[in-house]
Protein backbone atom coordinates (compact mmCIF):
# COMPACT_ATOMS: atom_id res chain seq x y z
CA UNK A 1 0.00 0.00 0.00
CA UNK A 2 2.31 2.75 -1.09
CA UNK A 3 0.06 6.01 -0.43
CA UNK A 4 -0.43 4.59 3.23
CA UNK A 5 2.92 4.57 3.80
CA UNK A 6 3.76 7.94 5.73
CA UNK A 7 6.65 9.86 4.87
CA UNK A 8 7.25 11.27 8.26
CA UNK A 9 10.51 13.16 6.57
CA UNK A 10 7.24 15.76 5.02
CA UNK A 11 6.81 16.77 9.07
CA UNK A 12 10.29 17.52 8.90
CA UNK A 13 9.44 20.03 5.64
CA UNK A 14 7.01 21.09 7.85
CA UNK A 15 9.22 22.08 10.91
CA UNK A 16 12.19 23.14 8.19
CA UNK A 17 9.33 25.89 7.08
CA UNK A 18 9.48 27.45 10.23
CA UNK A 19 12.01 29.89 8.56
CA UNK A 20 9.20 32.07 7.86
CA UNK A 21 8.66 33.06 11.17
CA UNK A 22 10.06 36.41 11.13
CA UNK A 23 9.89 39.98 12.04
CA UNK A 24 7.83 39.23 15.57
CA UNK A 25 7.89 42.85 16.66
CA UNK A 26 4.50 43.12 15.02
CA UNK A 27 2.78 40.62 16.98
CA UNK A 28 0.28 41.65 19.77
CA UNK A 29 1.59 41.23 23.02
CA UNK A 30 1.28 37.72 24.12
CA UNK A 31 2.92 35.89 27.32
CA UNK A 32 6.13 36.02 27.65
CA UNK A 33 7.38 31.85 27.91
CA UNK A 34 11.06 31.89 27.80
CA UNK A 35 13.50 28.69 28.76
CA UNK A 36 16.06 28.39 30.68
CA UNK A 37 19.88 29.80 29.22
CA UNK A 38 21.07 27.17 28.04
CA UNK A 39 24.72 26.51 28.42
CA UNK A 40 25.57 26.68 24.51
CA UNK A 41 23.51 29.74 24.08
CA UNK A 42 25.36 32.83 24.56
CA UNK A 43 23.03 34.89 22.13
CA UNK A 44 22.26 38.74 23.30
CA UNK A 45 19.48 40.22 21.84
CA UNK A 46 21.51 43.14 20.19
CA UNK A 47 22.39 40.08 17.65
CA UNK A 48 18.54 39.90 16.61
CA UNK A 49 19.08 36.87 14.19
CA UNK A 50 19.12 33.68 15.74
CA UNK A 51 18.85 29.92 14.69
CA UNK A 52 17.00 26.58 15.39
CA UNK A 53 18.75 22.93 14.04
CA UNK A 54 15.11 21.15 13.33
CA UNK A 55 16.87 17.75 13.24
CA UNK A 56 17.53 18.26 16.96
CA UNK A 57 14.14 19.60 17.28
CA UNK A 58 12.29 16.83 15.71
CA UNK A 59 14.38 14.34 17.78
CA UNK A 60 14.09 15.85 20.66
CA UNK A 61 10.60 17.69 20.87
CA UNK A 62 8.22 15.46 22.76
CA UNK A 63 5.65 16.25 20.54
CA UNK A 64 6.89 15.23 18.04
CA UNK A 65 7.92 11.77 19.49
CA UNK A 66 4.33 11.69 19.94
CA UNK A 67 3.08 12.25 17.02
CA UNK A 68 5.71 10.44 15.00
CA UNK A 69 4.68 7.30 16.90
CA UNK A 70 0.59 7.19 16.90
CA UNK A 71 0.96 7.99 13.09
CA UNK A 72 3.14 4.69 12.68
CA UNK A 73 0.45 3.06 14.81
CA UNK A 74 -2.37 4.30 12.28
CA UNK A 75 -0.09 3.36 9.15
CA UNK A 76 0.42 -0.32 10.78
CA UNK A 77 -2.74 -0.96 11.37
CA UNK A 78 -4.22 0.57 7.82
CA UNK A 79 -1.24 -2.10 6.24
CA UNK A 80 -2.17 -5.05 8.44
CA UNK A 81 -5.98 -4.35 7.53
CA UNK A 82 -5.30 -4.18 4.01
CA UNK A 83 -3.25 -7.24 3.89
CA UNK A 84 -5.75 -9.41 5.78
CA UNK A 85 -8.42 -7.83 2.86
CA UNK A 86 -5.47 -8.78 -0.24
CA UNK A 87 -5.39 -12.56 1.16
CA UNK A 88 -8.75 -13.03 1.62
CA UNK A 89 -9.02 -12.11 -1.90
CA UNK A 90 -6.19 -13.80 -2.75
CA UNK A 91 -7.46 -17.04 -1.35
CA UNK A 92 -10.83 -16.75 -3.44
CA UNK A 93 -8.88 -15.86 -6.44
CA UNK A 94 -6.48 -19.62 -5.82
CA UNK A 95 -9.96 -21.51 -5.25
CA UNK A 96 -11.68 -20.52 -8.19
CA UNK A 97 -8.28 -21.35 -10.08
CA UNK A 98 -8.77 -24.84 -8.91
CA UNK A 99 -12.48 -25.62 -9.51
CA UNK A 100 -12.74 -22.86 -12.88
CA UNK A 101 -12.33 -26.46 -14.98
CA UNK A 102 -14.90 -27.88 -13.15
CA UNK A 103 -17.59 -25.10 -13.36
CA UNK A 104 -20.05 -24.32 -15.75
CA UNK A 105 -19.26 -21.50 -18.59
CA UNK A 106 -21.91 -19.31 -16.81
CA UNK A 107 -20.72 -19.31 -13.47
CA UNK A 108 -16.93 -19.27 -14.41
CA UNK A 109 -18.44 -16.31 -16.05
CA UNK A 110 -20.33 -14.76 -12.92
CA UNK A 111 -16.99 -15.24 -10.32
CA UNK A 112 -14.78 -13.83 -12.78
CA UNK A 113 -16.97 -10.74 -12.88
CA UNK A 114 -17.55 -11.08 -9.01
CA UNK A 115 -13.49 -10.99 -8.43
CA UNK A 116 -13.71 -8.56 -10.75
CA UNK A 117 -15.24 -6.41 -8.88
CA UNK A 118 -13.70 -7.13 -5.94
CA UNK A 119 -10.45 -6.11 -6.97
CA UNK A 120 -11.61 -3.40 -7.81
CA UNK A 121 -12.99 -2.72 -4.74
CA UNK A 122 -9.85 -3.79 -3.15
CA UNK A 123 -7.53 -0.76 -4.93
CA UNK A 124 -10.27 2.00 -4.15
CA UNK A 125 -10.55 0.87 -0.14
CA UNK A 126 -6.01 0.43 -0.88
CA UNK A 127 -6.29 4.18 -2.37
CA UNK A 128 -9.12 5.86 0.08
CA UNK A 129 -7.09 4.59 3.08
CA UNK A 130 -4.05 5.62 1.88
CA UNK A 131 -5.48 9.38 1.17
CA UNK A 132 -7.01 9.69 4.48
CA UNK A 133 -3.76 8.73 6.11
CA UNK A 134 -1.91 11.54 3.84
CA UNK A 135 -4.49 13.65 5.18
CA UNK A 136 -4.38 13.43 8.87
CA UNK A 137 -1.03 13.60 8.38
CA UNK A 138 -1.27 16.88 6.25
CA UNK A 139 -3.07 17.88 9.45
CA UNK A 140 -0.94 16.96 11.93
CA UNK A 141 1.67 18.65 9.98
CA UNK A 142 0.19 22.00 10.10
CA UNK A 143 -0.36 21.20 13.97
CA UNK A 144 3.21 20.84 14.44
CA UNK A 145 3.96 23.92 12.46
CA UNK A 146 1.43 26.01 14.54
CA UNK A 147 2.78 24.72 17.51
CA UNK A 148 6.35 25.68 16.54
CA UNK A 149 6.25 28.89 14.93
CA UNK A 150 3.77 29.90 17.86
CA UNK A 151 6.08 28.89 20.43
CA UNK A 152 9.06 30.85 18.36
CA UNK A 153 7.22 34.01 18.16
CA UNK A 154 6.42 34.28 21.83
CA UNK A 155 9.94 33.43 22.57
CA UNK A 156 11.69 35.48 20.19
CA UNK A 157 9.49 38.46 21.26
CA UNK A 158 10.84 37.99 24.72
CA UNK A 159 14.34 37.80 23.81
CA UNK A 160 14.36 40.49 22.01
CA UNK A 161 14.95 38.65 18.81
CA UNK A 162 13.85 39.71 15.04
CA UNK A 163 13.95 36.74 13.33
CA UNK A 164 14.03 33.03 14.23
CA UNK A 165 16.10 30.86 10.82
CA UNK A 166 15.87 27.24 10.35
CA UNK A 167 19.07 24.87 9.88
CA UNK A 168 19.20 20.89 8.23
CA UNK A 169 22.11 19.60 7.92
CA UNK A 170 22.44 19.33 3.23
CA UNK A 171 18.82 20.91 3.48
CA UNK A 172 19.83 24.14 4.37
CA UNK A 173 20.12 27.60 2.89
CA UNK A 174 22.54 28.42 5.64
CA UNK A 175 25.97 27.74 4.86
CA UNK A 176 27.48 28.99 7.96
CA UNK A 177 26.53 30.61 11.05
CA UNK A 178 28.19 31.13 14.96
CA UNK A 179 26.72 28.48 16.77
CA UNK A 180 26.67 31.19 19.10
CA UNK A 181 23.58 32.20 17.35
CA UNK A 182 21.87 28.54 17.57
CA UNK A 183 19.22 28.34 20.21
CA UNK A 184 17.90 24.86 19.54
CA UNK A 185 18.84 23.83 23.28
CA UNK A 186 16.98 26.41 24.79
CA UNK A 187 13.95 25.97 22.02
CA UNK A 188 13.58 22.51 22.91
CA UNK A 189 13.09 23.19 26.79
CA UNK A 190 10.75 25.60 25.82
CA UNK A 191 9.11 23.69 23.75
CA UNK A 192 8.96 20.58 25.82
CA UNK A 193 7.83 22.47 29.24
CA UNK A 194 5.11 23.97 27.14
CA UNK A 195 4.11 20.90 25.89
CA UNK A 196 4.16 19.13 29.04
CA UNK A 197 1.61 21.85 30.18
CA UNK A 198 -0.69 21.24 27.78
CA UNK A 199 -0.76 17.69 28.26
CA UNK A 200 -1.80 17.92 31.61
Amino acid sequence: MKRSTLKLGSIATAVALVSVMASCQNKENAGTTTAPKSESATVTSAEKIVYVNSDSLLTKYQYFKDLKTKLDAKSKTAQTDLASKQQAFQREVTQYQQQQNTLPADQRAATEERLARKQQELQAYSQNAGAALQNEQATENEKLYDKVAEYLKTYAKGKGFKMVLTYSKGNSAILFADESLDVTSEVIVGLNEAYSKDKK
